[in-house]
């Protein structure tokens, strides 16, 4: 009863372990290489399947997802004879599963050499400059030749990116030098060409200040001319609508007398010759003429309203004492038998 129990076992665990072979469940995006007694079968798709236990096997498991590799920084010569470590991502996929696994020992390990070597060539055909400016040029003829290289392999390169290229640091000082010196030029010359236009937009507003200042100063002096004008003919017309007689206009010039005397500076006052006439014609007020009147006064200017200086006081007291002399002229013209007292 024992062996019998065992002997079940046994067939219950050899039954689990075909049928374990026999199921096979493969996942998305995934593909298996079936190899029957060591040859090519056939390639599972994803989904359940079955085998047939002890003959068929799986010789590869192929992912089908868009992989990514980075490999390690690749020394590589430029046109001029300097070393520059470039690091690449390369993007691919493998498309024909059966190619990827018999027709290469390892694609990961070819991709890599095939990549490094690809890249030494086109960057071998660059100088430093051109290698540092050109990467879409580099990624893109990369890509090409992989994808072209790889193709017998069953996989398709659909990108390479150059993540860094690392120059000399003898070269990395230079270039960093030379970009100093540039950004500073740049500065230079913006800062010359801000200070130049605030230089200019300064004299174009001094320039419009100025000639906005003198056509003030212009407006001003024509309205002050005009001014002037209309108050020199609103005094004539007022004049000339008055019909003064000489009697007042002597008397004015006579008023008019300590004004010319007056002042600090005045050290000699000199009667003008006009005050001859102006006399006469006082006289000929006062004296009516060749008939003067024995009623007439004499001519007193009131000096009490003004404030006079000595010079201005002793001018008005010689005028009165001409005025008066000219009065007794009249008189005597008028008497021919008498004499003024100063004759």
């Amino acid at each position: 009863m024992d062996s019998l129990g065992i002997l079940l076992l046994i067939v219950a665990v050899f039954l689990v372990i075909v049928l374990a072979r026999s199921i096979k469940i493969v996942p998305q995006q995934w593909n298996y290489i079936i190899e029957r007694l060591g040859r090519y079968r056939r390639t599972l798709e994803p989904g359940p399947r079955l085998l047939v236990p002890f003959v068929d096997s799986v010789r590869a498991k192929v992912d089908l997802r868009e992989r990514v590799v980075n490999f390690p920084p690749q020394p590589v010569i430029t046109e001029d004879n300097l070393m520059v470590e470039i690091d690449t991502v390369l993007y691919y996929l493998i498309t024909q599963p059966t190619a990827a696994v018999y027709n290469i020992d390892d694609y990961l390990a070819g991709v890599e050499q095939l990549s490094t070597t690809t890249l030494r060539n086109v960057v071998g055909a660059m100088d430093l400059e051109r290698t540092l400016t050109s990467r879409e040029e580099i990624n893109s003829r990369l890509a090409a030749e992989l994808d072209k290289a790889t193709d017998k392999w069953g996989l398709k390169v659909t990108r390479v990116e150059l993540r860094s290229i690392e120059p000399p640091p003898s070269i990395r000082d230079a270039m960093e030098k030379q970009m100093r010196a540039e950004r500073d030029r740049r500065a230079a010359i913006l800062n010359a060409e801000g200070v130049k236009r605030s230089e200019i937009l300064q004299a174009e507003g001094e320039q419009q200040s100025a000639v906005l200042r003198a056509k003030g100063e212009r407006d001003a002096e024509v309205l002050r001319a005009d001014g002037q004008a209309k108050a020199i003919q609103t005094v004539f017309a007022a004049i000339h609508n008055a019909k003064p007689t000489d009697r007042l206009l002597a008397y004015q010039y006579l008023q008019t007398l300590p004004q010319i005397a007056s002042g600090d500076a005045n050290k000699v006052w000199v009667i003008p010759a006009e005050l001859t006439k102006t006399l006469g014609t006082l006289g000929n007020a006062f004296g009516g003429g060749d008939t003067p009147s024995d009623e007439d006064e004499d001519i007193e200017v009131d000096t009490s309203a003004l404030e006079l200086d000595d010079a201005a006081a002793k001018a008005l007291e010689a005028a009165q004492q001409a005025a008066s002399e000219v009065k007794d002229i009249a008189q005597s013209k008028k008497n021919p038998g008498e004499l003024p007292p100063s004759v």
